[in-house]
Formats: structure tokens, C-alpha cells, sequence
């Protein structure tokens, strides 16, 4: 029985439910996404009690989710370049700022071979302040549901084994 994509949504985000907050139908300059993942992290240090914070970090990452029956290079474009400007919109960066990643997760019953280079060739990452105030970097992960074949860019290889973890087939030991 095959799965939709709409259910393999579903999956991959129950998935990320544990450490993301999950918004659904979000609306980005006119263009919906089925769901998008938002994740941040404070760590602190204190010295005696926590009105002397000795020092801080934090982290968040922004992530889109686009489903689609065939992905072609011209709409994935299109997609990363929405998706970075949104992201890139919500990073403010500050002395406690370690990073904050923007990524795009797409969901495709077919990827054109162009689209799957540029899928392995998109890169990006931008420092604040020399890295004082901390980075960004864009990852982009997908899943060509017809083949179960998974790609991404250097950058979004853990949303890449997280769609493995989910939709891979079970082999070996341990099944």
C-alpha cells in the first residue's frame, strides 16, 4: 500500500513534534506551506544564582515543509529563495545568539535530475559580527517518495537521517 504524501507529512512532523513546535497552513508572501517546524534552545550559565548570568547561548532553527508531485529545478529554486527570505527574517542575532538555521524539507513523488544537483549544490551561511553574534545556514533535505531516495545539502544532512529514520525501509538486524 503506497503512503501519500500527506500522510508522510504527517509522520515526518510527529517526528519532529518532540522538539518543535509545529504550525500548520502557514502563509509566506502568498504562498502557503502545509507546515513549518520552529525549535529554540536557551542554555545558561549562572555564578551563585540566576541573577548573575555568567553566560548564555542560544539556538533556533526555522523549517519549512513543501510537498509537490514532481520538483522541478525552476520551483525548488523559487522555493529555497522563499523560504531563506523568511527564515532570514526571523534571525536576530545578539551577543547570546549561537545560531539560527533556516532549512526547507521537500516532500516529492518525482525529483528532475536538475533539481537534485542543486539540491546537493545549494549552499549558504552568513556570520554576524565575525561570528560574535553567530550564523545561519540554510538546509535543504527531500524525499522522492517513488523511489525512496533521499537528498540534501551538506548542511541539512540531519533533517536528511531523520526522513531516513522515518521512511527508509527496514533491512537487516534489528528490523
Amino acid at each position: 500500500m503506497e503512503i501519500s504524501l500527506q500522510e508522510r507529512l504527517n509522520k515526518l512532523l510527529d517526528a519532529y513534534s518532540h522538539q518543535y513546535d509545529i504550525d500548520r497552513d502557514v502563509e509566506v508572501e502568498g504562498f502557503v506551506y502545509p507546515a513549518t517546524a520552529t525549535y529554540y534552545l536557551r542554555d545558561e550559565n549562572y555564578l551563585i544564582s540566576k541573577q548573575h548570568v555568567l553566560s548564555a547561548v542560544e539556538q533556533h532553527e526555522y523549517l519549512y515543509f513543501y510537498l509537490t508531485d514532481h520538483l522541478t529545478a525552476e520551483d525548488l529554486q523559487s522555493q529555497i529563495d522563499l523560504s531563506k527570505r523568511a527564515g532570514l527574517g526571523k534571525v536576530k542575532p545578539h551577543k547570546d545568539h549561537m545560531f539560527s538555521n533556516v532549512g526547507l524539507i521537500v516532500l516529492a513523488n518525482t525529483i528532475s535530475p536538475e533539481a537534485r544537483k542543486l539540491i546537493q549544490k545549494t549552499r549558504f551561511r552568513k556570520n554576524y559580527k565575525l561570528s560574535l553574534y553567530g550564523w545561519t545556514e540554510y538546509q535543504l533535505a527531500a524525499m522522492e517518495a517513488s523511489t525512496n531516495c533521499f537528498f540534501s545539502n551538506p548542511a541539512g544532512k540531519g533533517a536528511k537521517k531523520i526522513m531516513e529514520q522515518n521512511f527508509a525501509p527496514k533491512t537487516g538486524r534489528g528490523k
